[in-house]
Parts: C-alpha cells; sequence; structure tokens
C-alpha cells in the first residue's frame, strides 16, 4: 500500500473518491472558511502539525476525522491514533465511521479482530477510542490525538490530553481539535483565541462549504437567501438544501448563526447579553480634560486587575486603560498601578477596590489596603452585592431609554474579553461563575460602579 501512497492533493480526492467512494467539497465559499479539503490535506500531508477544526452542526467533522485517521492508519508504519470525544457516544460515531471505511477495501491489512474500541493493522499502526476521565487520557502515548466536541470536554480531562501525543521516528506528535463553537466561554473559544498567537493553523468552515449544489429553486423566494446570496450555487457539497431549510425553520436566529454559520457561539448563558464589540468599543484613550478614576481586584495566582476609568459631560463610563497581572505582590502591582496612571497620584480623582482586600492576614497583620497606602494610593471601598454591580454595568450597556452610557477602549483586551465570556453556569445557578479568569475584570469594573454611582457611606480608613 505504501507505493500508492498520494503525494499531492489532487492525489489524494482521488484516492479518496475511487477507494472509499466519498467526494470531499474542496470549495471555499466565504471569506476567510478553509473547504473540507484543506484539513483533509493538511491532516494527510508531512506538515504534521496541531490544527483546530471549527465548522457547522451537520459540517462532516467527525466524518472527515474518521477518513483522516483511515488514512494514517493505512499509509503510516507503526503509527498510534487515539480519538476522544466529548461524550462516549461521541467518541463511538468517529470509530464507527472510521470502520464502515475500512470493508470492502482495507479489510486485508487488519491485524486480528476488529474490537468494539480498537483494531490493529499489519503495518504495526492501529486506532482507540480513549473515554472522557483522566484515569482513561493519563499514560497514553500516541502520535496523533483527535478530540472532536471540544466545547463538550471536561476541562481537567482535556488538560491531562495536552500531554498524550508523542514523536516517533518520522512521526510528529500531533493534536487535532475539532468542534462547533457553542459557548464564548468555552474550550474551543479559548483554543482558537489562543491560536491567533501560538500559530496554529485554524480550518473553519459553515454550511455553505458543504452544501449540495443548488439548482432548480428561485433564490429570490428562498428562506435562505439573505444569508446564501448564491452562495449555494456554486456549492459542491453533500447537505441536503432541505435539511438546511428545515434547521433554519426550527431555530432561533442566534443558534442558526452559531450552529450553522459559524458567526459567533451562542451568548444564551452570558452575563451582558447585550454586550457587542462593534457597539461599545472604539479606538480612543485618555482624555486629560476628564478625571480620572481607577478600580482595582486583587489576585496573585488569579490576575490582579486595575481598570483606569472617567466619565464624561454625558455620564458616558469611559474604560480607557488596564493593567492585569498574575503573580505579583501587590506592592510590585501598585508601582505598576502608579507607572501606568498618566496623571500626578494627587490628581487621580478615586480609586476604588474590594473591600476584602482591608482584611488583615495572620502572619503580619498588613492587608492589601494597607500595602496600596504604604505605597502612595489613597483607596476607597464599600460593601456590595455582586448582583448590584452587574445590575448597575447593564444599566449602563443598554438602560430602559434605549441609551448607552459605557464605552471600552481597544486597550482593554482582557476586560472586553470579559464582557463577552463572564457566564452564569449551564446547570440553573443565581450568581455568574468565578471561574479566575472572566469574573476579575468584572469584579474590577462593578467596584467602580458601586462606588461612583451609590450614595452611602464609603471606606477608606488608614491603617
Amino acid at each position: 500500500m505504501n507505493k500508492d501512497i498520494p503525494t499531492t492533493r489532487t492525489a489524494l480526492k482521488k484516492f479518496v473518491w475511487s477507494n472509499i467512494g466519498v467526494r470531499i467539497p474542496d470549495r471555499r465559499m466565504c471569506d476567510g472558511h478553509s473547504s473540507p479539503m484543506d484539513y483533509l490535506w493538511h491532516a494527510f500531508s508531512a506538515k504534521q502539525r496541531d490544527c483546530i477544526v471549527w465548522a457547522n452542526r451537520a459540517g462532516g467533522k467527525t466524518y472527515l476525522a474518521a477518513l483522516a485517521t483511515l488514512l494514517d492508519c493505512i499509509f503510516r508504519q507503526e503509527f498510534h491514533i487515539r480519538i476522544l470525544g466529548g461524550s462516549k457516544d461521541q467518541s463511538s460515531m468517529m470509530y464507527n465511521h472510521f470502520l464502515s471505511f475500512l470493508h470492502p477495501n482495507f479489510d486485508s491489512l487488519l491485524e486480528g479482530q476488529i474490537r468494539k474500541t480498537a483494531c490493529n493493522f499489519t503495518n504495526g499502526s492501529s486506532d482507540q477510542i480513549l473515554t472522557q476521565s483522566e484515569r482513561n487520557v493519563r499514560g497514553q502515548h500516541v502520535q496523533r490525538l483527535r478530540c472532536d466536541e471540544l466545547d463538550l470536554f471536561d476541562r481537567d480531562v482535556f488538560n491531562a490530553a495536552k500531554f498524550i501525543t508523542e514523536s516517533k521516528g518520522t512521526h510528529t506528535g500531533t493534536m487535532e481539535l475539532l468542534s462547533t463553537m457553542h459557548r464564548p466561554y468555552g474550550l474551543m473559544h479559548e483554543q482558537v483565541n489562543e491560536a491567533q498567537t501560538s500559530n496554529v493553523p485554524v480550518f473553519k468552515w459553515c454550511v455553505w462549504e458543504v452544501v449540495q449544489k443548488c439548482r432548480d429553486r428561485n433564490c429570490s423566494r428562498c428562506p435562505l437567501w439573505s444569508d446564501c446570496a448564491g452562495k449555494a450555487k456554486k456549492a459542491s457539497g453533500y447537505f441536503s438544501i432541505d435539511d438546511c431549510l428545515d434547521f433554519q425553520r426550527r431555530a432561533s436566529r442566534q443558534a442558526w448563526e452559531c450552529e450553522m454559520l459559524c458567526l459567533r457561539p451562542s451568548r444564551e448563558n452570558v452575563v451582558f447579553g447585550d454586550f457587542n464589540v462593534k457597539l461599545y468599543v472604539g479606538a480612543f484613550d485618555y482624555d486629560p480634560n476628564l478625571p480620572l478614576y481607577r478600580t482595582i481586584d486583587f489576585g496573585y495566582v488569579n490576575p490582579f486587575v486595575c481598570l483606569f476609568i472617567q466619565v464624561d459631560r454625558f455620564g458616558v463610563v469611559r474604560v480607557v486603560d488596564e493593567y492585569v497581572a498574575r503573580k505579583r505582590t501587590v506592592s510590585s502591582n501598585a508601582q505598576k498601578v502608579i507607572e501606568r496612571t498618566r496623571v500626578m497620584e494627587e490628581r487621580v480623582s478615586a480609586t476604588f477596590c474590594d473591600p476584602s482586600g482591608a482584611a488583615r492576614n495572620d502572619i503580619d497583620g498588613s492587608s492589601a489596603v494597607k500595602e496600596l497606602r504604604s505605597a502612595g494610593i489613597r483607596v476607597k471601598y464599600r460593601k456590595s452585592s455582586i448582583h448590584e454591580g452587574i445590575e448597575l454595568i447593564r444599566r449602563h450597556l443598554l438602560s430602559g431609554d434605549g441609551l448607552s452610557r459605557l464605552i471600552i477602549s481597544n486597550n482593554c483586551p482582557r476586560l472586553i474579553e470579559a464582557m463577552e465570556c463572564y457566564h452564569y453556569p449551564d446547570q440553573a445557578g443565581e450568581l455568574p461563575v468565578k471561574d479566575g479568569v472572566y469574573d476579575h475584570p468584572i469584579d474590577a469594573l462593578r467596584y467602580f460602579f458601586v462606588n461612583y454611582f451609590r450614595k452611602g457611606k464609603t471606606g477608606s480608613r488608614a491603617y
């Protein structure tokens, strides 16, 4: 079989069609998208790099990954692959697709009986299912791991899975992540964002890359027209247009855009559902004609956050800058905050902070508030509920009269991300999730609102 290995993209497409009977869509229909064939060629070719596949529901992610697994097994010597799905059913689905591709052309390449969760090949390669458990994942050392429906993964299992792959001979250890992006705070969202800086390729396609060619429908009367705009007339996929119409009819607009168009993840559980980067984020900076405020949330392992805020004469809250750091002492953070402040310390109108920072520790009787004051930062604080602060932020995002009174500078990427991702638990829960990532920038913002807009006593006593 090795002598017949496809050496070009075209040869691979022909091999898959003639030996397995599968035609792979190979047209990019939307700006910035990939075709399913782009992914398959990447997975098969000698590049051997990690990658991410972000595609729509029924977009063929699992099917193509199973096909790529078969190609790995029949063309590579001593190459071991593991399938890890977001659930046992998801893993079994990919494995069953894989088994369906085996017959009848590749049965002779198998060694021994096909098992329920694994099979071996005469060239020393193998494919096996893993379950969503740390115990099952730890101790594995293979050349390729395919993670299907990443957004459904347990986070601890995923963290353990990162250490599975191991290079062997000419085979580089690689990890593939496949999923629809369901949530703005999920694993898939995190990994796609990280890929921008880690140089991991992202293969993204939506329904228009996999839909069947539209031949006999009147575009002007088609419910899909506003999204399709004629793309289906040029398509070469497999997904039924009738099914596409049914999906659109059954789903909300938000779900349709998330699940089928891959435009944005669902914001069902996010706290600030009205937040939109296009509306609330802009390219502006500190205005020397306006007072400057600071607001601080303490952290060490979790991030220490300081936001720099101004309020204009129309009452619009302008977040102009942020300072975010981990594993720095309070005194070190205090110096960084002072250095980042655009005015002399005595001209800062107020600095608000987490009331818990006033608590003395049991070792030396000091506190975070006391350390800030020792560094020259005058702080104020008041107790408040999380609900109170969230409601004030929401009111400024979009008030009852339809006006917005909150804008965030693009100097504040961590706060912007937190506004998009701060969320309630997937199960019933009254309070947002304290995940140690998105809650800290939001907490800092809350402290500004509850101090600046609420009447009453503010703590500022000296120590």
